[in-house]
């Protein structure tokens, strides 16, 4: 199974034995401000202190990352081909697109234009925690997703697990 380009199997090899900061729990919907600024829960403040990237995610969301899980990432993204135009391009999209943050003291960290525009980010998201990173949405775009994926969630068994 494939995973962004390298195989599964390999990201958890090289996640061994590495200390995971935190993990990221639970919805949010804080708001925007004029400024495009995101102010972050506070249970996910001290995750992020140390620095952030926010890049491009699939379902027109943002990934924010913590800097040490973004440059883990990053490591495990090397051993993908350079040859590949699917390796290249999905490289090409993640990087090129990417923006790296530190939070302020108010906890609040700018959004580019470009990434809102990607998102369709307006005055209100959701902020969505996904274990060692979180993902930004537009709030009504969160609240769709969710719905349309709770049948198929509620019927996955052992067998339908998409982590074994």
């Amino acid at each position: 199974m494939e995973y962004f380009g390298v195989l599964r199997s390999r990201v958890v090899r090289l996640r061994r034995g590495r200390e995971v900061v935190g993990v990221f729990l639970g919805t949010h919907f804080p708001r925007l401000d004029d400024k495009g600024r995101l102010i972050l829960p506070a249970k996910f403040r001290d995750g992020l202190a140390g620095g952030l990237v926010l890049t491009k995610g699939q379902e027109r969301c943002l990934v924010c990352w913590p800097r040490a899980e973004f440059d883990a990432y990053a490591e495990t993204l090397r051993v993908g081909s350079l040859t590949s135009e699917r390796d290249r391009a999905y490289r090409r999209m993640l990087f090129a697109t990417a923006h790296d943050d530190v939070p302020d003291k108010q906890g609040r960290v700018t959004i580019p234009p470009a990434l809102r525009e990607y998102a369709s980010l307006g005055r209100d998201i959701a902020v969505a925690g996904q274990d060692t990173r979180l993902e930004i949405w537009n709030a009504p775009a969160w609240i769709a997703y969710e719905a349309a994926q709770e049948q198929a969630f509620a019927e996955l068994d052992s067998e339908g697990d998409p982590m074994r």
